[in-house]
């Protein structure tokens, strides 16, 4: 049986990737395949951070008994996350590889410690907590439609 751990830390790989690909392809100014890169990224984004808000973190806290904790705490780096990536758009649009740049340093370093925190306490945590619905939530968190 899949973990939590290794579906969603798999998950970060792919995000990881799609944002390096973007991210090459501004630098390049290549603004055809950088406008298609950072489309791609940001919809594989938008649909982890929605995986985990519309199922995850619902089961989590329901198990937990309350609401808060990690999954706030996380729940706020993903607005932090959307806002930056929403700027990273207009960045895009107006072919301004400077901005993007700059936003794209902010959303990594975010990016990265929040990675973290979900791989070494929550993901874990849920493991252990959801065991028992571990497939069912994966298979719905399978289901999530991209963005």
């Amino acid at each position: 049986m899949q973990s939590f751990f290794d579906y969603l830390s798999a998950d970060h790989h792919r995000c990881d990737e799609l944002f390096a690909e973007a991210e090459a392809a501004v630098g390049r100014r290549d603004w055809a395949v950088g406008t298609v890169k950072f489309q791609a990224f940001r919809a594989a984004m938008l649909r982890h951070l929605d995986m985990e808000e519309s199922v995850l973190f619902p089961a989590f806290e329901a198990r937990m008994g309350h609401a808060g904790g990690p999954t706030r705490v996380m729940c706020n780096e993903h607005a932090q996350m959307r806002e930056l990536l929403g700027s990273m758009a207009d960045s895009v649009s107006a072919a301004d590889d400077e901005d993007y740049a700059g936003l794209a340093e902010t959303l990594l370093w975010l990016m990265q410690q929040h990675n973290v925190k979900e791989e070494q306490i929550l993901y874990p945590m849920s493991d252990q907590l959801l065991a028992d619905a571990r497939s069912e939530l994966i298979g719905r968190m399978a289901a999530v439609p991209a963005v």
